[in-house]
C-alpha cells in the first residue's frame, strides 16, 4: 500500500494536494472567522504554494533516481522557507511586548510602496497585527499549526526523494 501511495506521481501529487488544501483552509477560516491576515500569514502562505508548485512539477516531471533527490532538495529549502516564516512568527505572538504595540501597514501597502529588499525586511519584522492570536485548534495558533505542516511536507517530501520508484 504505501509503495503506492508514495511511488512516483502518486506522492507528488499527494503532496500538491496537501500544500494547497492548506492554502485553501487559512483562505476557509479567512472567511468563515472573519480573520485579518497578517504580512507573516500571507508569506506563510505564499510559502505552502510554493512546496504545491514543486510538488506539482515533480508530479508531472516524474523525475527518476537524481531527479528525485534534486526536487526532494527544493522541496526542503522550500519547506525550511515555510519553517523559517512560522517560528518567526510564533516568536513574535510569544513576545508581542518586544514588537511594535500598532498595527502595522498591510502586506499590499508594504509590497507595492517599498522596494522588494526592504518590504522584506519590513514583512519579517512583523508588525502589531503578527502578534495578535485571533484562532486556535488544540491550543495551537494558525502558526504553530502551519510549523507542524510544514515539518511534515519538509519530511514527506524527504521520504519521497528516497522512495524506490514502483
Amino acid at each position: 500500500m504505501c509503495n503506492k501511495l508514495f511511488a512516483g506521481r502518486r506522492g507528488y501529487f499527494l503532496g500538491f494536494v496537501a500544500s494547497f488544501g492548506l492554502v485553501g483552509l487559512a483562505l476557509f477560516l479567512q472567511q468563515k472567522y472573519n480573520l485579518e491576515p497578517c504580512p507573516l500569514c500571507i508569506s506563510q502562505r505564499i510559502a505552502f504554494m510554493a512546496l504545491g508548485i514543486l510538488f506539482l512539477l515533480a508530479a508531472l516531471h516524474n523525475p527518476g533516481r537524481v531527479g528525485r533527490k534534486v526536487y526532494g532538495l527544493l522541496h526542503v529549502i522550500a519547506a525550511a522557507t515555510g519553517i523559517g516564516i512560522a517560528a518567526r512568527h510564533i516568536w513574535i505572538q510569544a513576545n508581542p511586548d518586544k514588537v511594535m504595540a500598532e498595527c502595522g501597514a498591510g502586506f499590499d501597502y508594504i509590497m507595492e510602496t517599498f522596494p522588494l529588499k526592504k518590504a522584506l525586511d519590513l514583512i519579517f519584522k512583523g508588525t502589531g497585527e503578527c502578534s495578535a492570536i485571533d484562532w486556535t485548534l488544540f491550543g495551537l495558533t494558525i502558526p504553530q499549526l502551519s510549523l507542524i505542516a510544514f515539518v511534515g511536507l519538509g519530511l514527506f517530501a524527504v521520504l519521497l526523494a528516497f522512495h524506490k520508484k514502483a
